[in-house]
């Protein structure tokens, strides 16, 4: 894709990198992958101080992010590319295509005669569907945020242990109640883990499988996985030491070696190039190069609000992603796979509505505004503060928009 600096405002533009360079220089971020698209073309790409501070490797457009809930996006596409070939129905129970997960029962929290909290177990008023599963209104949850009895119980069965395989993560999670009714609530949870195993069950091939040979591949994302050769770990983006401890945030698994849990909410690593060519194809309706993953009226059905009139949000969604929340107060919904914006204002970080976008954990970020013809990727590697650079990153790149 050509780089054309001109797409944006010269000296306004210059104010993205400098601000980025500069907590960089005090020490607040170990460096980033800043990069701007704009009708199809690149208008910035920059590669900004250190991909690993203690070895003085520097940045580099090509470093390898661990790109956590930006796999969400990913695999909630090729979930939609079966459901485009028949395979799957978005109205069916899960169960259809696992039935381990038919008949979950909801978790309530109750008290006992001495006021200590307890689990009663009561019927879900429906089985989750597959688009429940899309939309975070499933049921299930993550039992890292909150502390809720259920919770708990995700926390007590290990529910992340990067051991286990796919189909033995559906096992455990048959074994535990649902954290709310199926329909009923926006929790932000392990839906689309559960939608990774269903992409297996139903394609025949395991995750990572289907994904490079059916989007990954096609698009040309040549460093798009969920694990990396260990001759390119040199490549991956670690965060800042803790100068109290001594000690890097955790990262959990080692990226060079194929993971048993191939995880659908957020086991891969990219690059900005990469995720460039996935976000164009979206942007483009479903096409890339020639290369067609989807039709433009299912990508435009992914990127519409499918969040039910009256639905709840948890406490810990709202926490958690403050103004990237899909919750009303900020004109936000959610989509198939990931948060859209479905109106002006409301909103204290700018974009239009008609946008759509996700995050990750450690730091990455990407939103695409159709109005604008434009997409906007950032690859950090600082989960602490994560927050504050999606929206610097989006206030900087608007008012860099000329006239």
């Amino acid at each position: 894709m050509p780089l054309d600096p001109n797409l944006l405002h010269r000296e306004r533009s210059a104010r993205i990198i400098s601000a980025f360079q500069a907590d960089i220089d005090r020490g607040a971020i170990p460096g980033a992958v800043v990069l701007i698209a704009r009708n199809g073309n690149l208008a910035c790409l920059e590669a900004l101080g250190a991909r690993d501070s203690t070895k003085g490797l520097p940045m580099t457009r090509d470093a390898i992010f661990r790109i956590a809930s930006m796999t969400k996006p990913i695999v909630s596409c090729a979930v939609m590319m079966l459901a485009e070939e028949g395979r799957i129905r978005l109205v069916n129970p899960v169960s259809t295509y696992l039935p381990e997960l038919a008949g979950l029962k909801v978790g309530v929290e109750t008290r006992d005669t001495a006021g200590k909290p307890v689990l009663k177990l009561e019927a879900a008023g429906r089985d989750m569907s597959v688009q429940d599963l899309l939309r975070h209104t499933s049921g299930l949850t993550y039992g890292q945020f909150g502390d809720s009895l259920v919770k708990q119980a995700y926390r007590a069965a290990d529910m992340m242990d990067p051991r286990q395989t796919t189909a033995e993560f559906i096992t455990k999670l048959s074994k535990l109640p649902l954290q709310n009714q199926p329909g009923h609530v926006f929790e932000y949870g392990m839906s689309t883990d559960v939608l990774g195993r269903l992409v297996e069950v139903v394609s025949g091939q395991a995750l990572d499988a289907f994904v490079a040979e059916r989007i990954t591949g096609p698009l040309g994302m040549k460093d798009t996985g969920f694990h990396i050769p260990a001759a390119e770990a040199h490549r991956l983006a670690e965060a800042l030491v803790d100068p109290g401890t001594g000690e890097r945030p955790p990262m959990a698994r080692d990226l060079t070696i194929k993971p048993a849990f191939l995880s659908g909410g957020g086991g891969m690593v990219s690059t900005a190039p990469d995720y460039l060519r996935f976000t164009q194809m979206l942007a483009n309706g479903g096409t890339l190069d020639g290369v067609r993953l989807l039709s433009r009226k299912t990508v435009a059905l992914m990127s519409s609000d499918h969040l039910p009139p009256g639905v709840g949000f948890a406490p810990a969604t709202r926490a958690q992603f403050e103004e990237s929340a899909p919750i009303p107060e900020f004109g936000q919904g959610f989509g198939l796979g990931f948060c859209v914006r479905k109106e002006a204002g409301r909103n204290p970080v700018p974009g239009s509505p008609g946008e759509f976008y996700w995050s990750g954990v450690h730091g990455t970020y990407f939103w695409i505004d159709p109005a604008e013809q434009l997409i906007g990727i950032l690859m950090l590697c600082a989960p602490d503060v994560r927050r504050h650079y999606r929206a610097l990153m989006r206030q900087l790149t608007y008012q860099a928009l000329p006239d």
